[in-house]
């Protein structure tokens, strides 16, 4: 059975989301609409939709109008097993001691390296991707250089690959949170098929806006991949959150955002110790103030 797309960019997130929501009542109607910010500081958000037949193209042209969107561009995709391609497409990571790995490649895991599996229809945040990467080999530096983790949190945690890293070298348990309750079951199933039911504690949460996260804070070590904007926004609770000394692991920023974010927790009290760059993101390592 063929498979239709329907694409089209917009301004701003509410009107994203009001079209996405809109499109869910066109006929024939989508199996999926989803809604996406560009990662690219441009402001625009991606809304997009799947058919199981020929969409309307009349009626997306009037949604594009309505929205002062784009106009659609409308696919046709080829039938596609499309967890057998991600199997074939994404090798498995090394990131220092971290090997991560889908369950179609355990026979590959090196001896002696910290394995963290992520099934394939779960990709999203599996290390392929230059923050994920950044971040792991950011903690494998932190930890090589004889820091300990004692009390740690993954804000924005999509599968939870970063929590799970932490959890494997250090005593735990490990806190980790995303504003999406359908990442932070993607992260709860990645945690159970890791064996660190007990080490790694998945909350639902907006930043640090949790009973959970309060009550342990302040924490040593913070992860937050996630974009630019959410950073600056987080960094006076990050101030608050991070014990004197403490660290963050910062990612999904892209090269030309780094200084601005530097700048902007340099204010909030924090050295930036570390700055990685894999193709166009950044991860830096950020130190708290010891006063």
């Amino acid at each position: 059975m063929p498979t239709f797309t329907a694409l089209t960019t917009v301004t701003g997130q509410k009107n994203a989301e009001a079209m996405g929501e809109a499109l869910e009542r066109l006929v024939p109607e989508p199996t999926g609409v989803g809604v996406f910010e560009v990662e690219d500081g441009s402001g625009l958000w991606e809304v997009g939709a799947y058919f199981v037949e020929a969409p309307d193209e009349a009626g997306l042209a009037l949604f594009a109008a309505m929205f002062t969107a784009k106009p659609f561009v409308v696919s046709e995709l080829p039938e596609t097993d499309w967890v057998a391609h991600v199997k074939r497409e994404l090798a498995p990571v090394q990131a220092g001691r971290f090997f991560v790995y889908g369950a179609h490649d355990a026979d590959q895991v090196p001896e002696g390296a910290i394995a963290l599996l992520i099934e394939a229809a779960m990709a999203f945040g599996t290390g392929h991707h230059g923050t994920t990467l950044g971040c792991l080999k950011a903690l494998d530096q932190l930890a090589s250089g004889g820091f300990v983790g004692k009390n740690v949190v993954d804000i924005g945690c999509g599968t939870a690959v970063l929590a799970m890293a932490a959890a494997r070298i250090w005593d735990g348990p490990v806190l980790a949170s995303d504003i999406d309750m359908q990442a932070v079951d993607v992260a709860r199933a990645n945690v159970t098929c890791n064996d660190l039911v007990d080490r790694v504690i998945c909350v639902e949460a907006a930043g640090f806006d949790a009973p959970e996260l309060q009550a342990a804070a302040p924490f040593d070590l913070v992860f937050a991949n996630i974009l630019k904007g959410p950073l600056i926004g987080l960094a006076p609770d990050m101030a608050d959150s991070v014990a004197p000394g403490g660290y963050a692991i910062l990612s999904g920023i892209l090269n030309e955002q780094a200084d601005e974010v530097i700048e902007v927790y340099a204010r909030n009290g924090f050295n930036t110790v570390h700055r990685g760059e894999i193709v166009e993101w950044t991860t830096l390592m950020v130190q708290k103030d010891l006063a």
